[in-house]
């Protein structure tokens, strides 16, 4: 793809991000009454703020399972509805947002694809009043009762990919930058340890305010550090803007870049000179090679247009996240296993008990390709 071409599709992406937004913002105000026979999900996602560029993917995920959801009969005979809510984390009234819903039954349920740090907001307010299904990677651990995390988690995801790259590349010297708050912190103490216990030295652990991320003074730290490697626990805008800076500085050649929450929207948001030496490991990638994801593809880009957000992890989650309430719906007995259609393959039957494909992709310009399937410990 040549330097036009890629110009043209990001000019498209962010289009498509603009227009998709303005859709958001209607439909998180336009909650107008609906038929009896409806019933009403909450999709909590991000609109605004650091983590703002994930909404336009996750909202279309979201719909295209909420369509074939409804095409296939609803909830028991009864259409789904999804009301959106912004979860960012600037957001000061999200508390009341949530409360309110809950409150006076406006929603059944829920699904949520934001940081861990408003999951915990989230879930202080609904106390386990009606289920939640939370879909992205997260820090692991006990959870409230009635959330239901079917994302990775760092033993399946990071661990590994950390492993793989410090035998491959003989890196014996890292950097650990992440932003400040619990899944960042919980994924470091876990990265120095199993770093540590390797062998390598961890030559800085730093995290930063969401939204606050000084880019240039973090790669300077990072430059005089004399770390091969950086593992980024960056979200969103943060993320965006350390890689840009760390492309400027001419850094991507020599130390390399590890990320479990980059993906294909923050790529075009870095630019594609911006991205060398970049890994990232997850259970999704938009060019993941199997039929379950061809098929996926194939769907999502007929229902959207070649307009469409580009697909990526985060927002393929809400996919799946929708999907798994759906199973979760129609399940005969509690305690049974959930079946749901998973493009990753996901296996679920509790919080501790699951399994997802994990893979490890290198940055290629603006797409990530994987190299690797990896193992989990």
């Amino acid at each position: 793809m040549n330097p036009l071409q890629l110009q043209e599709l990001g000019h498209r992406e962010r289009a498509s991000r603009g227009r998709i937004r303005r859709d958001l913002s209607r439909a998180a105000v336009e909650r107008e009454p609906l038929a009896d026979d409806t019933i009403r999900v909450g999709m909590l996602i991000p609109m605004s703020g650091a983590a703002g560029l994930w909404g336009p993917s996750c909202l279309a995920c979201a719909t295209l399972a909420t369509e074939e959801w409804n095409r296939a009969g609803g909830m028991r005979g009864r259409q789904v509805s999804l009301t959106v809510i912004d979860a960012s984390d600037e957001s000061a009234s999200l508390e009341d947002e949530v409360l309110d819903l809950v409150e006076d039954g406006g929603v059944a349920a829920m699904v949520g694809m934001h940081t861990s740090s408003v999951r915990e907001r989230i879930t202080r307010v609904v106390g386990g009043r009606l289920p939640l299904v939370y879909t992205p990677l997260y820090e692991g651990g006990q959870l409230p009762p009635g959330v239901m995390a079917i994302g990775e988690t760092p033993d399946d995801q990071l661990l590994p990919a950390l492993a793989w790259l410090s035998t491959r590349y003989r890196l014996t010297r890292w950097y650990l930058l992440g932003n400040d708050y619990c899944w960042p912190r919980r994924t470091h103490a876990l990265a120095s340890e199993a770093l540590t216990s390797a062998g390598c030295e961890v030559r800085g652990n730093r995290f930063v305010r969401l939204g606050s991320c000084d880019a240039e003074r973090a790669v300077d730290e990072i430059r005089r550090s004399g770390a091969q490697a950086v593992l980024m626990s960056l979200v969103g805008q943060d993320a965006v803007e350390f890689n840009r800076a760390f492309g400027a500085a001419g850094l991507g050649a020599r130390v390399l870049r590890l990320s479990c929450a980059i993906e294909e929207n923050g790529l075009l948001a870095m630019g594609a000179d911006c991205t060398d030496g970049l890994f990232v490991a997850a259970g999704y990638f938009a060019n993941l090679a199997t039929d379950r994801n061809s098929a996926f593809k194939e769907r999502y880009w007929t229902r959207f247009g070649d307009r469409a957000p580009t697909l990526n992890a985060l927002g393929q989650s809400t996919y799946e996240g929708v999907s798994f309430l759906r199973g979760l719906m129609a399940r005969e007995e509690p305690g049974a296993e959930i079946g749901f259609d998973s493009v990753r393959a996901t296996c679920w039957r509790s919080n501790r008990d699951k399994a997802t494909p994990i893979y490890l992709a290198q940055a290629e310009g603006l797409s990530l390709a994987v190299v690797q399937k990896l193992d989990s410990r």
